[in-house]
């Protein structure tokens, strides 16, 4: 009984490992934009690292030394090779640096729900989850014409109830005509 039960955590555990493992491999393809906030440690030197920055418009942000930075399309991982060029040599031997996204930027929903708006971006966020969050259908939606358009993507595409919604999408439910 003991074992069964032990299995059962082991078993929940690397699940739950392996979302988390899938989340962050996609978190290295994830590229940066305006309104998303994230930290800068710089290993041994408080001064050069940011506890929370958000991006601003332009995706930018100011840091020590350097002036303001364009994190725009980047990923984390570009940042942090970005800061390392820069702080090697003339600043620092041997910089390490950490960049961490802390927070994502807004996804939006309109059409017809009951609460239109933009709304904090979670992983594992679906397409049913994100009209959950804005008050579910108004009476004259349609149940099955939803668009998106993703960051970088200026035409809609017509997606499903299970479609994984990332930061910045903007997501439209349709009116029915019956």
């Amino acid at each position: 009984m003991i074992a069964r039960y032990l299995s059962g955590v082991w078993l929940l555990a690397g699940l739950f490992l392996l979302s988390a493992t899938t989340w962050a491999a996609d978190d290295d393809q994830y590229r940066l934009g305006s309104g998303d906030v994230i930290s800068i440690n710089v290993f041994g030197e408080g001064d050069l690292s940011l506890d929370e920055v958000r991006l601003n418009d332009a995706g930018k942000f100011s840091y020590p030394f350097f002036g303001e930075i364009d994190a725009m399309g980047k990923t984390a991982a570009q940042l942090e090779h970005m800061l390392v060029s820069g702080l090697k040599g003339d600043y620092l031997v041997d910089p390490r640096i950490s960049v961490r996204i802390l927070e994502y930027r807004d996804f939006f929903v309109n059409g017809e729900v009951k609460s239109p708006g933009g709304y904090p971006f979670k992983p594992g966020l679906t397409l049913r989850k994100a009209i959950a969050l804005a008050g579910g259908f108004t009476e004259r939606a349609s149940k099955s014409k939803f668009s998106v358009i993703r960051d970088g993507n200026r035409t809609p595409q017509e997606r499903a109830l299970d479609t994984l919604i990332m930061p910045g999408d903007i997501i439209t439910i349709e009116q029915s005509f019956f």
